[in-house]
């Protein structure tokens, strides 16, 4: 099969062609034929960093995490799946699981689940990590109904389909972002758009709440903005984060009584441990995309197998507006 595979660690311009063995279909695996991948940051985290991240796959290696395509091949036990199945997931390119930059990609069957019926695969490919991470963020914090829900960077690749599910939860959706176009579609998605470059935390928690502050603030920005999600939440409030790689001063989050909740969402893959929670996940997000509550904004730029390195280079120039996908 063909692959895009990298022989060391460092720049985009490592990954070169290659033709690899299509990978033996495992018990408890499917093997899929990969219509398409999306760009993460972790998976560019990997490429440069390599072995200083305990998650780094051995050399040479397939990256990509996230996929779209249709069931090849079944392994021993599996009984959810049959051939030509279209589906969906994120369940390789890190550790000793083979990634979807190739046109072949074994995948355990609990980590997946049927792709939604109404979005492509370039769409599909885009969802699941992303919506993972958004949806174990706002369960864990207890999104509920009529909520003031905050999402730090609406426009980013979590943050989109954050805004989107918590919406879907039922609640008051608010988002940051700082660009023209971020902001416009922060509000083509149903939240109130809040320009954090114009206006103090302090100004926009007076001006949305009351002074109040957030009952739910999910931050896909996290690291130093942490801060600026303390200060935004409500008395008692929930803290969702996705960036917390930070030394950082918890008095504020102390006297307010708030919760932080860190999603990693890559545990059930690197520790094979409650995998078949993400395939649940995908189902309910497949489920919620299908009745119209939930679609991936893509960026504009299209990129094919052998254009791997120009992807990568893409979502790390802070351009793309949407997921970065790769077609197969």
């Amino acid at each position: 099969m063909k692959a895009m595979i990298i022989n060391e660690f460092g720049g985009a311009d490592l990954f070169v062609p290659a033709e690899l063995a299509t990978p033996a279909v495992k018990p408890g695996h499917v093997l899929v034929r990969v219509a398409a991948t999306s760009v993460n940051t972790v998976d560019m985290m990997i490429r440069q960093m390599g072995k200083k991240l305990p998650i780094a796959p051995d050399l040479p290696a397939v990256l990509g995490m996230d996929f779209a395509g249709t069931v090849e091949a079944l392994g021993a036990g599996v009984t959810d799946y049959a051939i030509g199945d279209e589906v969906y997931g994120c369940a390789g390119g890190l550790g000793e699981l083979p990634g979807a930059l190739a046109q072949y990609m074994p995948a355990d069957a609990r980590l997946i689940a049927r792709k939604p019926k109404n979005l492509s695969m370039r769409e599909a490919a885009a969802l699941p990590l992303v919506g993972i991470t958004a949806y174990e963020g706002l369960k864990r914090a207890g999104i509920a109904e009529d909520q003031q829900v905050l999402v730090h960077g609406g426009s980013g690749g979590v943050g989109h389909i954050a805004v989107q599910l918590a919406r879907h939860f039922g609640a008051r959706v608010f988002s940051t972002g700082g660009a023209e176009a971020q902001l416009a579609l922060i509000e083509s998605l149903g939240a109130v758009a809040i320009n954090y470059r114009e206006q103090s935390v302090a100004d926009y928690v007076e001006q949305h709440t009351d002074g109040a502050g957030f009952d739910v603030v999910f931050d896909s920005v996290g690291a130093g903005n942490l801060v600026n999600s303390f200060e935004a939440a409500a008395l008692n409030g929930q803290v969702a984060t996705t960036v917390s790689l930070v030394e950082l001063d918890l008095s504020t989050a102390h006297f307010k009584g708030l919760s932080l909740h860190v999603v990693f969402m890559l545990i059930p893959m690197i520790h094979d441990r409650g995998r078949a929670a993400h395939g649940k996940i995908l189902a309910e997000l497949a489920s919620i995309a299908e009745a119209g509550g939930l679609r991936p904004v893509l960026d504009e730029q299209r990129f094919g197998l052998v254009d791997v390195a120009r992807a990568h280079e893409r979502l790390a120039s802070g351009l793309a507006l949407g997921k970065v996908v790769i077609e197969v």
